[in-house]
């Protein structure tokens, strides 16, 4: 485990606070490797830790009793894992899987409780991040519900290239489809699909995204929804309005080297 972190690797949320407050965190903080496939915690742990991914991405994931699983948000460096330790809970509400390997900070969930007791500063942008993650929740299980698998797909490979630093992430067909609670054959439909209209490329093992906007326009109106939502947190922080973290472009942005999705 290695304490140290390049100074170009950063979670915004802990970018947010100020210098006092961050030297006050910092030895509390672990730079630590999250290896894809790892469960930081399952439904009605206690939570130990909470995690602030600046490379990784983990998936908050809904377990029924039968095993059937989906995905009902995803954290990147915009976020933390394991919110509901900060503001009074002590047991996590659903599982949380890394998605995509890479880093992050791991803390004691009972040391930032008791910061974000003590600071307000600590707490606010906190707590504006658990009401953008409610929403990116709520709109996630009224789009499983509600739209068509390709309409769901787009909205995941949005989210998930968004996160990803190295616009690079190995999944499995059979996971992407257990993330969205669908068959896999619907996934590998919906993927040709998209090749075929050239909003992809879909080759053994890799998904590039060629046209973004149009697998944005392909997406329900979830995906701006959700994006909207963390812009919001984006815009009531002014350390995070400097920062233009990955889950802040769109399509009107310069468009930066295709974003590669590898598919297993």
């Amino acid at each position: 485990m290695n304490n140290e972190t390049p100074a170009q690797d950063v979670n915004h949320l802990l970018a947010s606070l100020t210098p006092a407050d961050w030297q006050l965190i910092r030895p509390q903080l672990h730079w630590v490797e999250l290896p894809q496939g790892a469960c930081l915690h399952k439904v009605g742990d206690v939570l130990q830790h909470v995690y602030f991914p600046v490379t990784a991405i983990v998936s908050l994931v809904s377990t029924m009793r039968d095993g059937a699983s989906a995905e009902v948000a995803v954290v990147g460096n915009e976020g933390v894992v394991g919110i509901s330790a900060l503001i009074g809970g002590d047991r996590a509400h659903s599982a949380a899987v890394v998605q995509g390997a890479g880093f992050g900070w791991r803390m004691p969930a009972a040391d930032i409780a008791a910061h974000a007791a003590r600071s307000g500063a600590v707490m606010r942008p906190l707590l504006r991040y658990a009401q953008a993650l409610a929403a990116h929740m709520a709109q996630t299980v009224g789009c499983n519900r509600h739209h068509r698998l390709e309409q769901q797909l787009c909205r995941w490979l949005l989210l998930q290239a968004d996160r990803s630093p190295s616009h690079e992430l190995k999944v499995t067909q059979e996971r992407i489809a257990e993330m969205l609670g669908v068959r896999r054959e619907g996934v590998t439909a919906g993927a040709l699909s998209l090749q075929k209209d050239g909003l992809i490329r879909y080759a053994r093992g890799r998904i590039a995204v060629l046209d973004r906007g149009g697998l944005e326009a392909r997406s329900c109106e979830c995906y701006a929804v959700i994006s909207q939502s963390y812009g919001r947190l984006r815009a009531a922080s002014p350390t995070l309005g400097r920062m233009s973290p990955l889950w802040a472009l769109s399509s009107s942005a310069a468009r930066a080297p295709e974003r590669r999705l590898a598919l297993v």
